[in-house]
């Protein structure tokens, strides 16, 4: 990380579908107020054209959807080869809203005060209300989503990410499209002894909205939780994390059509390719259980 007396470099990424100009506009607003030195803003038209944004935002425009981790991962590249050309990303969701003008500058203390600092994950707060729904406390512990604290994996949508983390064990996964992609990186900058943290005081305005609300969501969650597990878990561990999965989403009791949705991304997850399998050292397995998710649920 650079050091103080030459401020680290921050970037932005932002995908866009092309659909919330006017929440686009407000999000790149408040990350042009950000205290300190610019922040560099990269827009991906994720299969879309980009709707007019400020002078100095450079924008991408892809051909098709390549769903949230290839955008973001055409994003990252925009930056360089694996980001490098700046110290730390931002990846915001296009209707977000960053709620202060330190969130930049505080990404830069923490990560110059914590050497293993990899990742943060931001506290993500309705406007409105001001209440952060449990869903988006990335830990087991979720009850009081004002307390920050080490965790293992962190939001997509609204995180930081040291690009040191990228260029050592690469970016999001492809192949993913939607759904734990942010776990697979997660892991894996775990498993190469990086950190992360999850900071209430770094907070992303955004709606409440259920994640279900995406028709392929049933779908992908359940192919892409047992490709997590093919690609990142010891084998021994793979039959346990996905027999809690489906036992816990039972328990939910979804509806008839969506309990078929998940259960056919749950094979399509044993039955099609789910890219490079590393798994995970066991002294990583038991750094995710001392920090309070063994990866098993």
């Amino acid at each position: 990380m650079t050091g103080a007396a030459t401020p680290a470099k921050v970037g932005a990424v932002v995908i866009t579908m092309g659909n919330r100009p006017d929440e686009l506009r407000a999000l790149l607003d408040s990350v042009a107020k950000q205290d300190g030195d610019p922040v560099e803003v990269v827009v991906v038209g994720n299969g879309s054209p980009v709707p007019d944004v400020p002078e100095g935002v450079r924008t991408v425009e892809l051909p098709e959807n390549l769903g949230i981790p290839g955008g973001r991962n055409v994003g990252i590249e925009a930056f360089g080869p694996g980001g490098t050309d700046v110290d730390i990303l931002l990846f915001l969701d296009d209707d977000g809203l960053l709620a202060r003008q330190d969130t930049a500058e505080l990404c830069r203390r923490a990560f110059a005060d914590d050497g293993k600092l990899g990742i943060i994950s931001f506290r993500i707060a309705d406007p409105d209300t001001g209440v952060t729904q449990r869903r988006h406390v990335p830990r087991l512990r979720a009850s009081d989503p004002m307390r920050s604290s080490r965790v293992t994996t962190f939001l997509g949508g609204a995180n930081a990410v040291r690009t040191k983390v990228l260029a050592e064990v690469g970016g999001l996964p492809d192949e993913f499209f939607y759904a734990h992609e942010e776990t697979d990186l997660a892991w894996r900058a775990l498993d190469a002894g990086w950190m992360i943290d999850y900071r209430s005081d770094m907070v992303l305005f955004h709606p409440t909205t259920a994640p279900s609300r995406h028709a392929v969501y049933h779908r992908m969650v359940a192919r892409n939780r047992v490709w997590l597990a093919r690609r990142n878990l010891p084998a021994p561990l793979i039959p346990v994390y996905l027999g809690v999965w489906m036992v816990l989403t039972l328990a939910r009791r979804p509806s008839r059509p969506a309990l078929k949705s998940w259960f056919t991304g749950f094979k399509e997850g044993w039955t099609t390719p789910c890219g490079p399998r590393r798994p995970m050292r066991w002294r990583t397995v038991w750094r995710l259980t001392r920090l309070g998710r063994p990866p098993v649920i």
